[in-house]
């Protein structure tokens, strides 16, 4: 059989979020191979130069999460993305330096051997697939064969992940109704939303037990928190002063449009029952929620707020402080901090949340000098 249709066989008895598929992915390997302790999946952000954990299917050891690096400090993984080449590694404890975070890990995970898989497809590099091992000399050269043949469906799996969430995006022209909506609140709003949305949610991951896979879609779904705003008319939109009472009441509708724009595109693509889907929704619908029930459009309270729609509430009310308006100036960073303090003591905002933009305050100060507001 070819491989192609082997691994649409093999893919077809796969289901679940990604971190899921990995896992059931993993159990047949084991099968054939049960020295393999470990196989997990990095994926690469190519805006950042990032190489970050994201989904693993660990069966000895403790998994490393909430880690990243950059990619280009790397001279033999950078050759390996480049190469398309694997690397295998029979002794890790003779060629390997615990003169990194990661690995350190590795060599306290007690792995003896390790195979290393780039993803790539249509010629754009994805990521990482690691398989590691307790044991020495672990991957052969029939090892390998059959590794990468399971590497080939992750990489589909991941590709068929990523294009959902690109149709999402393009669906309904959201991508031209987005550059107009991104005319009226800054050029790089956006992009500065969806990266302090990944500090906040990378920060508090531990608390809220969120795995490197939800991080990653609070992250790319945070973009869209305000696109039921293409739905509310320019007079609205751009009034340079105050909104009276029903001009307020009109834009706050735009909550609703934009779930109803979401369903309607996840509806349409066959995704809703993804669990990425629910974490895009709770995004659009909860991000004006307040933990006080004082947010719109339900007034939810505590924690039928979801932990997506909180982070990006914080995200969003900061770099609104932080970057001019048409109605004021930039707040400094230490006014911003304090107003988000004021907030959490009302009982509006969740502690935890603006607790990561302070403790990070060297890196928020990178995403600002990287994505200057216009």
């Amino acid at each position: 059989m070819p491989a192609v249709e082997t691994i649409h066989r093999v893919a077809a008895g796969v289901s679940g979020s990604l971190g899921e598929q990995l896992r059931q992915i993993h159990d047949r390997i084991l099968e054939s191979y049960p020295h393999v302790a470990r196989v997990a999946c990095a994926l690469y952000d190519e805006r950042t130069d990032l190489l970050k954990t994201y989904i693993n299917s660990t069966r000895a050891g403790t998994p490393i999460e909430g880690y990243e690096f950059t990619l280009s400090k790397s001279a033999s993984l950078s050759s390996l993305a480049e190469s398309g080449e694997c690397r295998v590694i029979n002794d890790i404890r003779a060629v390997l330096k615990p003169d990194n975070e990661h690995s350190r890990w590795v060599l306290e995970q007690g792995y003896q051997s390790s195979l290393t898989v780039p993803m790539h497809l249509r010629g754009q590099f994805l990521g990482m697939i690691f398989f590691d091992s307790l044991d020495r000399d672990a991957f052969d050269a029939r090892a390998q064969r059959d590794l990468i043949m399971q590497c080939n469906l992750v990489t589909l799996s991941l590709a068929n992940a990523r294009d959902a969430v690109r149709a999402v995006l393009a669906s309904a022209e959201i991508a031209t109704e987005f550059a107009h909506l991104r005319d009226y609140e800054t050029g790089t709003h956006l992009d500065r939303m969806a990266l302090y949305a990944r500090l906040i949610a990378r920060h508090i991951a531990p608390r809220y037990d969120l795995s490197d896979e939800t991080i990653e879609h609070i992250y790319l779904f945070a973009p869209l928190h305000d696109v039921g705003k293409i739905g509310i008319p320019d007079r609205i939109l751009k009034k340079p002063g105050p909104l009276d009472d029903d001009e307020w009441a009109e834009m706050k509708t735009h909550v609703e449009k934009g779930v109803s724009l979401i369903e309607r595109v996840i509806g349409k693509l066959g995704v809703a029952s993804q669990p990425d889907s629910r974490v895009m929704l709770n995004i659009v619908a909860g991000h004006h929620e307040m933990l006080d029930g004082s947010g719109y459009p339900r007034g939810l309270a505590g924690d039928a707020v979801p932990i997506e729609a909180r982070i990006i509430t914080v995200a969003d009310i900061f770099d609104a402080l932080v970057t001019r308006r048409p109605y004021k100036e930039p707040w400094t960073l230490e006014a911003a901090f304090a107003e988000l303090k004021r907030l959490v003591e009302l009982g509006k905002l969740d502690a935890h949340c603006v607790e990561a933009l302070v403790t990070e305050r060297s890196e928020v100060e990178a995403i600002l000098a990287a994505y200057p507001a216009d």
